[in-house]
């Protein structure tokens, strides 16, 4: 999936290759003339962007340049259109002219589809691995195993990558122009900056044998106490923080309808219009009251990206 009708993190163009990942022959000679995406674990998963381009663009180094204990746990993320193996490892970032390094969240938006699908595929695995260092089922520790993609232990017992689904949704009133209005909540973990106050869409874990539409209902209602309809779905994005699949959708509630928070989960929660939320991403201060202004999410998140749907009128 690739365009602007994409979640930012929604977008590749990789050949992920599964069928590879078991052929250790095939392996060890696509090493050779792979290109390779460094990530530094110890600094939350950065890795490097070149900063003489415009947008900025992931750098992918030679193998020859990877340090051995790197190369020997390397992750094959699939291949490049030109037929070119792409890898990721988990080592110190190299010191590059024209570069620094980056986090995902800061700059997942800025790249381009490419980029921005090994960028995002490199942290989630990469991720997984680092949680999952012990079998859950005999509490053995576990290798690394098919190229990255499955860990195993002693016992011969393997274990997949996995993600957490869970929903976001832009609750919003249905009404068409400047004075619809949408519904945000800020998050009661989120620390507190002075004259500011951040707020987003509600979001929230789809629970064991629920579906996403029977989450995004009940936590609505759980989190802001309105109940919702007219749910639907508008597409989904990775959010590797550690290893969420966010399923984003959209959704009508009457704005007449008390909003009362589940303070353990919502400080506030309120109603703003396309004229606001408009104003906001334009740079101009929205007061949101005790003298905080409005603060969107960041522009690597789904959450943005649904709002922009609405503020454009598709929904």
């Amino acid at each position: 999936m690739s365009g602007e009708t994409a979640p930012p993190l929604a977008r590749s163009t990789l050949d992920r290759a599964a069928h590879r990942r078991t052929d250790p022959g095939w392996l060890a000679q696509a090493w050779n003339r792979a290109r390779v995406l460094v990530l530094d674990s110890g600094d939350e998963g950065r890795s490097l962007v070149r900063t003489d381009t415009a947008p900025p663009a992931l750098v992918l180094v030679d193998p020859v340049d990877v340090p051995a204990a790197a190369a020997a746990t390397s992750l094959f993320l699939g291949v490049e259109p030109d037929g070119v193996p792409v890898f990721a490892v988990d080592a110190p970032l190299p010191a590059l002219p024209d570069t620094r390094a980056a986090h995902l969240r800061e700059v997942g938006h800025l790249l381009g589809d490419r980029d921005a699908g090994l960028f995002t595929t490199a942290l989630a695995l990469l991720n997984w691995h680092l949680r999952h260092r012990y079998s859950s089922a005999t509490g053995h520790p576990t290798e690394a195993d098919e190229a990255g993609w499955s860990r195993v232990d002693a016992a011969g017992d393997r274990i997949w990558p996995r993600t957490d689904p869970a929903m976001i949704v832009l609750v919003h009133d249905g009404v068409r122009g400047l004075d619809g209005r949408c519904l945000l909540g800020n998050n009661a973990s989120w620390p507190r900056i002075p004259g500011e106050r951040r707020f987003s869409c509600l979001a929230g874990y789809v629970e064991p044998g629920e579906s996403a539409e029977a989450a995004v209902l009940r936590e609505v209602r759980e989190e802001v106490g309105v109940a919702v309809e007219g749910i639907a779905y508008a597409g989904s994005q990775a959010w590797p923080f550690p290893g969420s699949l966010m399923l984003g959708f959209l959704a009508t509630a009457d704005p007449a309808h008390p909003v009362r928070v589940d303070p353990t989960e919502i400080a506030y929660a309120r109603w703003f219009s396309r004229r606001e939320i408009g104003a906001a991403l334009a740079g101009r201060t929205v007061n949101v009251g005790g003298g905080d202004r409005l603060i969107l999410p960041p522009p690597s998140s789904i959450a943005l990206f649904l709002i922009h749907r609405w503020l454009d009128g598709h929904c």
